[in-house]
């Protein structure tokens, strides 16, 4: 699916604070732990925003097709109105994994419970680019909530049944160590963007402003966001829509139709 009318990329038209107390507001929170929230992260001298979400009280959804037509929403816009017109706001949104020249995930995808798209342990194909650099991974949210990114040949042989699951990769990090394909002064820069569990119920995505290369964009995982394992979602494309800040990462013109998309909704 082609994108709808672009969309003009905001650059933060309202201040952090401000739009994080708006996201308390919508979501009727009295404690001072935010259920979602966005910053600014410089890092070895390149710029990134970071969003973390409390999956306690933060429901992380995945979207691929429209339920009322069948079509891929494609981009973030089209997920947006979706959203406006079942009562329900789009609070933050996120391209979720590669995708094959049909713009079907290339690897597992699972909405709902439901497996759409098959784990995918082919290795070696050139034509998979990034996803296929080992390992790949998969992040998934299971039945009681909790969230973690695993190696896809861990991720099977947990055998563990999931709500909502994408397959991307390279894993950036696994087990605390920087995947040793990286190689840390790489002149192979994009806009790139990855997510990780920091801890079982929190959630954390990254995407940087500028292109960036694999290592550091993996050491900005490890070490400045505290997560031991992460996975790569996207490359070029990649952006991040933030409710009260408007998009961040890739400019606009760069992206091109999404296959899964996260998304977190509040209700109108």
């Amino acid at each position: 699916m082609l994108p709808s009318t672009p969309h003009p990329r905001l650059r933060r038209p309202l201040p952090r604070l401000l739009a994080a107390l708006g996201l308390l507001l919508l979501t009727g929170c009295d404690s001072q732990l935010q259920p979602m929230e966005s910053r600014d992260v410089n890092f070895q001298g390149q710029d990134f925003t970071v969003v973390s979400l409390d999956l306690h009280r933060e429901s992380l959804s995945l979207h691929w097709k429209n339920p009322d037509t069948g079509q891929a929403f494609g981009d973030i816009q089209s997920l947006r109105e979706w959203g406006a017109a079942n009562n329900k706001r789009l609070m933050f949104a996120a391209n979720a994994g590669i995708y094959d020249q049909s713009f079907s995930p290339l690897g597992l995808y699972v909405e709902h419970g439901k497996t759409l798209v098959p784990l995918n342990l082919f290795r070696g194909n050139p034509d998979a680019g990034n996803f296929s650099i080992q390992p790949n991974g998969v992040f998934a949210i299971y039945p009681d909530g909790h969230a973690a990114v695993r190696s896809s040949t861990q991720f099977k042989a947990d055998g563990k049944a999931v709500d909502w699951a994408t397959q991307s990769g390279p894993m950036l990090v696994v087990d605390g160590q920087i995947n040793n394909r990286f190689v840390d002064d790489s002149n192979s820069t994009k806009w790139r963007s990855g997510v990780c569990a920091r801890n079982p119920y929190q959630a954390v995505f990254a995407v940087s402003e500028a292109p960036v290369n694999f290592h550091t964009f993996a050491s900005l995982f490890r070490d400045k966001l505290g997560c031991r394992d992460a996975l790569y979602l996207d490359g070029t494309i990649s952006q991040f829509y933030i409710d009260g800040t408007g998009y961040a990462g890739a400019p606009t013109f760069m992206v091109k139709p999404y296959a899964g998309i996260f998304a977190v909704f509040a209700n109108q």
